[in-house]
């Protein structure tokens, strides 16, 4: 027999249950249902589900069977009008559980009353400090080391264990106790840290700031809830905010549903490390804006110490504390803030209900189901907990919600030591952008004496143009004063007897004339230097000789 995809809806006085069943012998097809249980045969499709409410035959009912698309509408009237059925989206709840082969029960609880209604929903104490569970040492079968959905695997590993050394990190599991494998992750995630990682997302965050402003897809359905809790102050009253695709309505068809023998401290820790494995999944749909690529299953079970350690926890702050320390030792984006917002983000989907959380390990199955061989962790956690979560208890989750939102975790519990890593950062640029301004106005300074050195030696290089004219200049006029001298000699030659006769006083004058030209023709003082009155003394000598 196959069983066909269907469909839950209702109004406050009917349920309708729609049935596709293509290429189905509708000559022959049957449908009961009284109180809670239903079923429906149109070969070879047959589908029997156990209702959330009580339904009741009484005439309103009605059926319609479309031929175009081979779908059967079975409408029924509620027993309670106005009541509200929960959880008709919980489509592996809702099919009958399998019956057992056997005359009896594989497990058997004895001498164990039966718990009352009361002591079944008694709030757990989600901060309790517990003693990690191990098996016993009675007989070989307890003494392997177990794990997987509420620690009620073993021996998987050593049958395994080829495909599985690239699952998880820890070696050996069936061997290794919870306490040694938490210590061995401990001493793994000290190795790995990198300071220099850290320190280059700490300072250089803009990208990791974009990041942090995505909305995943269950931000607006939690503002809705939120604003409907204030209108109508009863949740139950609440529409059904999260529907599922005809994809994820098809995965919920082939699981296979049963029940889980769990008790208190297993209950315990299977809500724990249902906390864990949304904390990564959060991370994930963060980093990657939604769009998940091939990395996106070794994200999501490095950075839970649940599948990659196989990890037992004993509290909400635990959990917190080692998902922070794995975000900053192995994903590309290392930043404390992305832990405080995967933490925010896992709140609101506990809050959102098992619907949400439901969608969310779909999704999970989906990506790890794709992915070689990180598909074995469906068969060890994943599809288990799509089967239990319909049947959990609202209260519960909302409580461990309550928790995870009290837990306040700091940069000191991760002990990386990384405000002291921040602050010797801080320094250090504090010192380099010091240095940078010292040798900025070092280099202004030297700049600034480069030039006036410069404009020295363009003046100096003036003067010395100055005094090269005026040595031309002077050069000159002793040239045409001593053609002149030489013009005077040939004519005292020519004139010999009456030269001899010239008076004294007459050569006195023509000194003076010629002293007179050349003070007007010597440069300044200043320019012309020792050099240029050397020469003047010269001419003065030469003249009293003459004389």
């Amino acid at each position: 027999m196959i069983t066909p995809a269907f469909e839950l809806s209702q109004d406050p006085d009917f349920l309708t249950i729609t049935i596709s069943v293509p290429y189905a012998r509708v000559s022959e097809f049957d449908v009961y249902f009284e109180g809670s249980d239903f079923k429906f045969y149109a070969k070879p499709y047959f589908l029997r589900l156990t209702l959330p409410g009580r339904i009741v035959e009484n005439g309103r009912e009605a059926a319609s069977y479309d031929a175009d698309k081979g779908v059967f509408t079975v409408r029924m009237p509620k027993e309670t009008p106005a009541q509200h059925f929960e959880g008709l989206n919980m489509l592996t709840a809702l099919l009958a559980p399998k019956k057992s082969r056997s005359a009896k029960p594989l497990v058997e609880e004895i001498g164990t009353p039966e718990l009352s209604e009361q002591e079944q929903e008694e709030e757990l104490d989600w901060e309790i400090e517990q003693i990690p569970y191990e098996a016993a040492t009675k007989n070989t079968l307890n003494t392997q080391c177990q794990y997987g959905f509420g620690n009620l695997r073993w021996g998987v590993f050593q049958r395994l264990q080829d495909e599985l050394n690239d699952v998880v990190d820890v070696k050996n599991p069936d061997l290794t106790p919870v306490t040694e494998r938490r210590q061995k992750r401990l001493a793994a995630e000290e190795a790995k840290f990198d300071p220099d990682h850290y320190l280059a997302d700490f300072f250089e965050d803009e990208a990791i700031q974009g990041l942090l402003k995505y909305k995943a897809w269950w931000t607006n359905l939690y503002a809705k809830r939120m604003a409907s809790v204030e209108e109508s102050q009863e949740p139950g009253n609440q529409t059904e905010l999260v529907s599922f695709s005809e994809e994820e309505k098809y995965q919920l068809r082939n699981f296979t549903n049963k029940s889980y023998l769990l008790d208190k401290g297993a209950h315990h820790q299977v809500y724990l490390s249902l906390v864990d494995i949304l904390l990564a999944y959060s991370y994930e749909m963060c980093v990657t804006e939604g769009e998940k690529n091939v990395e996106s299953s070794w994200n999501i079970r490095k950075l839970s110490s649940t599948l990659s350690w196989l990890e037992s926890w004993t509290s909400v702050h635990d959990v917190l504390i080692a998902f922070g320390r794995r975000v900053l030792c192995y994903p590309l984006y290392r930043h404390f803030k992305l832990v405080t917002k995967a933490q925010r983000d896992t709140i609101q989907i506990l809050q959102l209900g098992k619907s949400a959380i439901l969608k969310c390990l779909l999704d999970i199955h989906k990506i790890f189901r794709e992915n070689d061989p990180a598909y074995i962790l469906n068969d060890l956690y994943i599809s288990d907990y799509c089967i239990w979560i319909q049947k959990a208890k609202q209260k519960k989750l909302a409580a461990l919600a309550e928790s995870l939102q009290k837990v306040q975790i700091a940069k000191a519990h991760l002990k990386f030591e990384l405000e002291e890593l921040e602050t010797a950062a801080l320094l250090v640029q504090e010192e380099e952008t010091a240095l940078k301004a010292a040798s900025s106005r070092s280099s202004r300074t030297s700049l600034s004496e480069t030039e006036e050195s410069d404009s020295d030696e363009s003046e100096a290089s003036d003067f010395e143009e100055v005094n090269d004219l005026s040595s031309e200049l002077f050069k000159e006029r002793m040239v045409q004063d001593s053609d002149n001298l030489t013009l005077d000699g040939v004519q005292e030659k020519a004139f010999t007897s009456q030269s001899r006769n010239v008076p004294c006083a007459l050569i006195e004058e023509l000194k003076n004339q010629i002293q007179t030209g050349i003070k007007l023709s010597e440069p300044p003082e200043c320019l012309t230097g020792n050099n240029s009155a050397t020469e003047n003394d010269l001419i003065k000598k030469e003249f009293v000789l003459t004389c």
